[in-house]
């Protein structure tokens, strides 16, 4: 079966709005099944649809794992770091 590209824009979509912990924490089954389980949740799926995305999916998931240790990366550079604000509160209060 070919996903379609609705199916596609649903499944890079759901990815996105899962936690970047649990793409970076599940093994590749439980990720495949959370996914699934997110997307199943919006639409209905066929089990010929189920059985193609999560061979999607599973083909992805270091594309997936590089997306998500990305925005980690991304985070924690615009996120200033807690530590150093106390330090230089502390510094300023002293």
């Amino acid at each position: 079966m070919v996903i379609d590209s609705s199916m596609l824009r649903l499944t890079w979509s759901v990815v996105e709005e899962t936690p970047t912990s649990d793409l970076l924490s599940l093994t590749d089954t439980a990720l495949i099944k959370l996914l699934l389980q997110q997307i199943a949740g919006k639409i209905l799926l066929s089990g010929e649809e189920v059985c193609a995305l999560y061979s999607y999916i599973g083909s992805k998931m270091t594309l997936i794992r590089d997306i998500a240790e990305s925005r980690r990366t991304l985070h924690s550079i615009s996120s200033p770091d807690k530590a150093s604000s106390r330090l230089s509160s502390n510094k300023l209060a002293g």
